[in-house]
């Protein structure tokens, strides 16, 4: 799926077929934080763990964040960048 096709589908309702990665993302960005955090819990992945980095942050645990951003080998985020690294994210696993 390209990036803006998967953008495309936040409109939604529901999620389409999408990865678990995806999926996570979609939830996160439609304010199902905890649905998001429950796939994002069982992604054993580098791309996981960056996800769950994203969700604590957006949580506003800033060092639970820090150390799944450690996890996922990327530089620690602020609060402030919290949109701008959904972004990043969700680019990356569009690109795969």
């Amino acid at each position: 799926m390209t990036y803006e096709n998967f953008l495309a589908t936040l409109t939604q309702a529901t999620p389409p077929p999408l990865t678990p990665q995806l999926q996570a993302l979609w939830l996160c960005k439609n304010n199902q934080w905890e649905a998001a955090h429950n796939i994002a819990q069982d992604l054993h992945t580098t791309a996981g763990s960056w996800i769950h980095a994203l969700l604590h942050l957006i949580e506003g645990d800033t060092s639970n964040a820090a150390y799944w951003f450690h996890l996922a080998k990327k530089p620690a985020r602020t609060i402030k960048e919290i949109d701008q690294e959904w972004h990043t994210i969700a680019r990356a696993l569009c690109d795969q």
